[in-house]
């Protein structure tokens, strides 16, 4: 399964539409672009594979593999990518400024109920951002 990441950089944030095997789902928020600095950039454009992840914090969420100088980075639920983002992605259903968006947990959980339907499928589920 193929998810994109369509960048848009602005100097107070990323915002990006999400689509999902060519299909709309929702828009996603970030950091601003900081050269990949740890904890205030977003990660660089690529192709990374998405894996299951489950916290406490966050419930059902989803990892990305393999960001070149960094760890841990999620695609997990956030509103605002300056107060609640450290590295990693949100999906948001609509914007409402850079970097900025709402109703996060509902854009999240289409997206992972469409990753585990494929994990359970054994199916590669492979994220591309580009701008």
């Amino acid at each position: 399964m193929d998810i994109l990441l369509q960048r848009t950089y602005y100097e107070a944030g990323t915002n990006s539409a999400l689509f999902c095997n060519g299909q709309f789902l929702g828009f996603a928020i970030e950091l601003p672009w900081k050269s990949n600095q740890r904890n205030i950039s977003c990660i660089p454009e690529g192709i990374y594979t998405l894996n299951a992840r489950y916290s406490a914090k966050f419930g059902p969420h989803l990892h990305i593999v393999d960001v070149n100088g960094r760890r841990l980075i999620l695609l997990h639920p956030a509103n605002d990518a300056q107060r609640d983002l450290r590295g990693c992605i949100a999906p948001v259903t609509q914007l409402t400024g850079l970097g900025k968006g709402i109703h996060s947990k509902a854009c999240l959980q289409k997206l992972v109920s469409l990753c585990y339907q494929a994990f359970d499928r054994n199916e590669n589920v492979l994220l591309t951002i580009k701008s």
